[in-house]
């Protein structure tokens, strides 16, 4: 059986997420009901607008099977806009439910002087323990490409943060579900370590 699968509804980034996890277990991209329910981990890959995302999620997904799954307590890890859709709605473009499957809305960056889209590396801070950062520390650094960010997530759910205008969460985490803003299989070693940590959650 498949160890991950990267679950694909489009988003950009799904052939380097699979090239990168490969390098450390089997996976598999499918959106099949069987490969969804004897992997043991869940990948949500995102590149784009949150509105487009939802759209293709609810045509592509077993949503319900991906539901059962995470009330079982199997892992996932949602990337960049693959994190945003795991909250409540959007606010790009238009209005847009998201997956509902932790608080927050997701609203542009106030970035201040600083140019959107937010592209670049930049360091997490305010980072709390959490198996997704075993060996991270504020030194390492992380590739981002994002416009939006969560707003109003519950506290508890903020794993770590960054900035950029406005400190905004970095990486999040509800029980089985984490979801990280940037790029994990763009940000070379630490981004790295990030997912062979997701890989070797139990």
């Amino acid at each position: 059986m498949s160890m991950i699968c990267i679950l694909d509804y489009g988003s950009g980034n799904v052939r380097s997420v699979y090239n990168r996890v490969s390098q450390i277990a089997d996976c598999k991209v499918s959106n099949e009901k069987n490969d969804i329910v004897n992997s043991q981990h869940l990948i949500i890959p995102g590149v784009g607008s949150f509105g487009a995302s939802m759209k293709q999620i609810s045509n592509k997904f077993p949503l319900d099977v991906l539901f059962s799954e995470i009330a079982k307590g199997k892992p996932v890890l949602g990337i960049c806009v693959g994190m945003q859709v795991l909250s409540e709605k959007g606010l790009e473009f238009y209005e847009e439910q998201g997956l509902g499957l932790v608080s927050g809305v997701v609203r542009k960056i106030n970035s201040e002087e600083l140019v959107l889209p937010h592209v670049g590396w930049n360091n997490l801070i305010n980072i709390r323990e959490c198996p997704l950062t075993l060996g991270i520390t504020e030194e390492d650094d992380f590739y981002f490409v994002h416009s939006y960010r969560i707003d109003r997530i519950s506290p508890e759910f903020i794993v770590s943060e960054a900035e950029y205008g406005e400190v905004f969460p970095a990486i999040i985490r509800r029980n089985n579900l984490y979801g990280v803003q940037f790029h994990p299989e763009k940000s070379q070693e630490a981004g790295f370590k990030i997912l062979r940590n997701f890989v070797n959650i139990k």
